[in-house]
């Protein structure tokens, strides 16, 4: 019997999709297991890069690179992620969910160990790009597991838990990594985690998957969709990581890595257009339920920004670090659990538009919260924000994923279409959030400092004043009196620049909350509209008497 001939099954333990494990009946031990062993790989493949984001400042030390060249770590990896699983689930279906178990996160150990012998920045760029590879495929892997540890009637509600886990890597990496650091200084990160990731490869040991289909996947002309698709993937991460940092209209590079996106990915999806049997179904995803559906996540992942760019970009802009913050990250934790144990248990198919408007409404509401900020504001009065922007996060992840799961049972060919639209929805949406906020962010702060300046003339008495009490300070260690006085000017200089931060700031915040809003309504009147067709359709269906 051919290798790729389908295997009998019991209804009930049928695969969803080719390459997706069976679903048999499992003993309440069995099912514990499966979901430890879930949570552990989930967190296990997102905690390798929240642990290096988190530590940039740190490792930018350790490795003697500038700030615009410690950015490329966080980069290569995001490169990687985003195309991978164009391949990835084809693998699966091709040659099993053994093999991929083993090998992935066997590779994942191997890339990790490697990373104790980085030394350099150019290493340690190729082994975070390797480990982009890995981390995709254990994302998978940690939501598969989690999936049996549910019955049939609950399967769906182990979807969002697998998918939410992996959203506790950030808050979780900067409450502990600091004790990592004290440990082994940056190495200590790496040990942690291979010693995270030979547990889990235990784990997987163990307790091995069920059994599924396989089939005859891959085709000749995939491999030349790849190739055109990774690079220009990889090229746009890029410009997204760090135009904001070399400066969008600065540095060359930026416009020609630019222009090559635009050529491979055009040729990628224009090759795809005329295939018989395509990789990325483009005619799928230029529907108008897949488009609206890319939109909302895209829109929802740049609001959700507002976290990692925005409050903890404020918090390290008045000097705060890790070690002052786990009190807000712990918040954050929360929420996200929060979050994830909500949707679970209201999780409904095809009812996208709830949990959507209720994360959005949350960011919203926390967003407004930061927006009062100050320069006294502390991590302890951004606690609610944060609380309420981690329940959004993980609250509406679960419903997006089983909305567009819907979409491809009903035709599986286009899993792949799916599965890249919506990892490219989460890392092309982050990097553009990051982006388009942080721009925003020093364009205002420039703003808000020529606006400030202006005003600091000698001539105001309380000027003249606040700038001899800055001299005043440096009277027992500087005797020129001229000296004193330029470093006088020099720390009011210093008060204005970190003000008009803090006004940058709170413009991001409420810019943050108008897009969540404007999404909101956007979204709502969409599902009116709806309604109102199907109303109209329904009366003119019904006989007149």
């Amino acid at each position: 019997m051919s290798r790729y001939a389908p295997r009998e099954w019991q209804p009930h333990e049928r695969p969803m999709l080719p390459g997706s494990p069976s679903t048999p009946l499992h003993p309440t031990p069995r099912r514990i297991g499966y979901f430890v062993v879930g949570l552990l790989v989930a967190i296990t493949g997102g905690l390798g890069n929240a642990l290096v984001t988190a530590n940039l400042a740190n490792l930018q030390g350790a490795i003697g690179a500038t700030s615009a060249e410690i950015a490329w770590l966080p980069a290569a990896y995001v490169m990687t992620n985003a195309s991978v699983n164009l391949v990835l689930v084809k693998f699966r279906q091709q040659f099993g969910l053994r093999l991929f178990t083993e090998f992935f996160l066997g590779l994942y150990a191997l890339v990790t160990f490697a990373h104790l012998f980085v030394n350099d920045l150019g290493s340690a760029i190729a082994v975070r790009a390797a480990h982009g590879v890995a981390g995709a495929a254990l994302s998978t892997l940690g939501l598969y597991y989690t999936m049996q540890a549910f019955p049939a009637a609950h399967r769906l509600r182990g979807l969002v838990v697998g998918i939410g886990v992996a959203q506790l890597a950030q808050p979780l990496a900067r409450i502990f990594s600091a004790e990592l650091l004290e440990f082994g200084e940056w190495r200590g990160l790496y040990l942690f985690e291979l010693g995270l990731a030979l547990v889990a490869l235990g784990g997987v040991l163990m307790l091995k998957l069920p059994p599924s289909d396989r089939v005859k996947a891959f085709e000749k002309e995939d491999f030349l969709t790849f190739a055109l698709f990774a690079p220009g993937i990889a090229l746009l991460c890029a410009v997204l990581s760090l135009g904001r940092i070399d400066w969008w209209l600065e540095a060359a590079w930026i416009g020609w890595a630019l222009c090559g996106a635009i050529v491979l990915l055009t040729s990628a999806f224009a090759l795809e257009h005329f295939r018989a049997n395509p990789l990325i179904n483009t005619r799928w995803l230029a529907s108008g339920t897949m488009v609206r559906l890319a939109v909302s996540l895209l829109l929802i992942r740049i609001a959700l920004s507002e976290q990692s760019t925005g409050a903890v970009g404020f918090l390290q802009a008045l000097g705060l670090t890790n070690d002052q913050m786990h009190g807000l990250f712990a918040m954050v934790l929360a929420g996200c659990l929060a979050g994830i144990v909500a949707s679970a248990l209201t999780i409904r198919p095809n009812r996208m538009i709830v949990p959507a408007a209720i994360a959005l409404a949350c960011i919203a509401a926390g967003a407004l919260l930061d927006s009062r900020s100050s320069h006294l504001t502390r991590p302890e009065q951004m606690y609610l924000s944060q609380f309420l922007i981690g329940f959004g996060s993980t609250f509406f992840l679960g419903p997006a994923m089983v909305s567009g799961i819907g979409q491809v049972i009903a035709q599986p060919r286009n899993l792949i279409s799916f599965v890249v639209l919506f990892g490219m929805a989460q890392n092309v949406g982050g990097l553009v959030g990051a982006a388009a906020l942080g721009t925003f962010q020093t364009v205002r702060e420039k703003f808000h400092s020529s606006q400030l300046v202006e005003h600091l003339t000698l001539l105001d008495p309380q000027v003249a004043a606040r700038v001899q009490a800055g001299a005043s300070a440096y009277a027992p260690t500087v005797a020129d009196p001229a000296l004193r006085n330029a470093q006088g000017v020099r720390a009011l200089g210093a008060v204005a620049t970190r003000e008009a931060n803090v006004l940058a700031y709170n413009d991001v915040f409420l810019a943050i909350a108008a897009l969540s809003l404007l999404t909101m309504a956007w979204m709502l009147f969409h599902r009116l509209r709806l309604a109102r067709r199907d109303r109209l359709a329904a009366l003119a269906r019904t006989p007149a008497r």
